[in-house]
C-alpha cells in the first residue's frame, strides 16, 4: 500500500454559499433555542399546575382571576399576526427581496403594537408578584412569555434595519425565514399560557 497522500480536486464554485431549512446550521440552532425555551415554559406551567392542585382554593381567597379583555385582545392580535408572518416566510423562500423588505417592516410594527395590550394585561392581574405563590407563578408565566415577545421583536427590528441598509443575499433570506418560524413559536407557546393565566382559575 502506498503512503502517498490522496489528493482530491473538485470544482465547488457552483455550490451555494448558504442554505435554508434543515440544511442550515442556523436552522438547527433556532430549533435548539425553541426546544430549550419550550422546556422552560413546560417547567413554569408544571409549577403552576402543581400549586393549583395543592392549594385549597385557586386563586386564593380574596383574589379574583385576571380580567379577560386585554388577554383576549392580545391573543387575537398574536394569532392574526400569523397572516403577515406566513406571507413573509413564503416571500423569503421565494427570494423576493422587495416583498421581504416590506414584510419585515410590517412584522416589526405588528410585534411592537402587541406591546400595548401586553402591558395592559399586567395591570389586570389583580395582585403583585410577591403576595403569594399564586401571584409569583402568575407573574412568572407572563414575564417569561413577554421576554420572548420582546426578544423576537428586537431580532426582527435588527433584521429590518439590516435588510434596508445592506445587500440582501441567501443568508439574509434564510435569517428572515428562521425569524418567522421563531415568531410562530412565540404564538403557539402563548396559547397554553393563556389558558393557565385566564381560564384555569375560573375552572378550578
Amino acid at each position: 500500500m502506498s503512503d502517498r497522500p490522496i489528493s482530491i480536486h473538485g470544482d465547488v464554485s457552483d455550490l451555494p454559499t448558504s442554505r435554508d431549512g434543515p440544511a442550515s446550521l442556523a436552522w438547527w440552532g433556532n430549533v435548539g433555542f425553541m426546544a430549550i425555551e419550550g422546556t422552560a415554559f413546560l417547567l413554569a406551567g408544571g409549577s403552576y399546575l402543581y400549586l393549583m392542585v395543592a392549594s385549597p382554593s385557586w386563586p386564593p381567597k380574596d383574589f379574583a382571576p385576571p380580567e379577560l379583555l386585554w388577554g383576549i385582545i392580545f391573543t387575537a392580535g398574536l394569532l392574526l399576526s400569523e397572516i403577515p408572518n406566513g406571507w413573509l416566510i413564503k416571500k423569503a423562500k421565494a427570494r423576493d427581496e422587495r416583498a421581504v423588505r416590506i414584510g419585515i417592516v410590517i412584522m416589526t410594527a405588528v410585534a411592537f403594537l402587541l406591546f400595548v395590550p401586553r402591558a395592559l394585561e399586567f395591570t389586570v392581574l389583580g395582585l403583585r408578584w410577591d403576595e403569594n405563590a399564586y401571584g409569583s407563578v402568575l407573574w412568572m408565566l407572563m414575564i417569561l412569555h413577554t421576554v420572548h415577545l420582546v426578544t423576537d421583536w428586537g431580532d426582527t427590528l435588527v433584521l429590518a434595519l439590516w435588510l434596508h441598509t445592506h445587500e440582501v443575499g441567501d443568508r439574509q433570506f434564510a435569517d428572515v425565514e428562521d425569524n418567522g418560524n421563531y415568531w410562530r413559536f412565540v404564538e403557539l407557546s402563548w396559547l397554553p399560557i393563556y389558558v393557565l393565566v385566564y381560564w384555569a382559575p375560573r375552572m378550578a
